[in-house]
């Protein structure tokens, strides 16, 4: 191998095999009457790069389990490069499966299986405005003012009263109405008397 299998800015050690599985998806549409099918290309699926090695030794082996570990609960794509992956579009990819295998015939062995799943490369961090105008901002800006302006006027006005029960006021203009009619009742009593008829 020329290039050294990387993952990220990671080292793969003591690699025995590198495999890869390339493959198309076809869906197969069946023609009545006819010999064979029609199949429609639904283009390549995510490569897959299997690699296999063995590692010797506690302290080796430690380092190994816990780099790789690590790359394997993150769970975000890293980049690979590696002469089997040439002339392919693979840069990032995901760690899939990790397998590990200790034998007692071999008790100072420890035999590894990593499997690489092919990833579209990281979006690039979202920017929420953007695609915004920045002339509606500045139109938001101004309506704010314009708004703020108002409340303010508002408040330099004074205390609004209060409309909700307009009954207060009319209360005391009904009590001078009595007043005024209460020497009324002894008045109209000869009239009463008069017609016979009582209020």
């Amino acid at each position: 191998m020329k290039v050294k299998p990387m993952l990220g800015d990671w080292e793969v050690p003591r690699i025995s095999a590198i495999r890869t599985l390339e493959r198309r998806s076809f869906v197969e549409l069946p023609v009545p009457g006819k010999v064979g099918s029609l199949f429609q290309d639904l283009n390549t699926t995510p490569t897959r790069v299997a690699i296999t090695g063995s590692l010797y030794g506690d302290e080796a082996r430690s380092q190994f389990l816990e780099d790789l570990r690590g790359k394997f609960r993150a769970g975000e794509p890293v980049t690979f490069v590696a002469d089997i992956v040439t002339a392919t579009e693979v840069q990032y990819v995901v760690i899939d499966t990790l397998h590990f295998e200790e034998s007692a015939v071999r008790p100072d062995e420890l035999e590894y299986l990593v499997v690489l799943r092919e990833s579209p490369p990281p979006p690039p961090s979202p920017n929420p405005l953007g695609g915004l105008d920045t002339g509606l901002l500045d139109e938001a800006g101004s309506f704010l003012d314009s708004v703020t302006g108002a409340l303010d006027l508002i408040d330099s006005l004074g205390s609004v009263p209060d409309l909700s029960d307009p009954t207060p006021p009319l209360s005391g203009a009904l009590d001078g109405v009595a007043a005024a009619t209460s020497g009324l009742d002894g008045a109209l009593g000869p009239l009463r008397d008069i017609f016979g008829s009582e209020a």
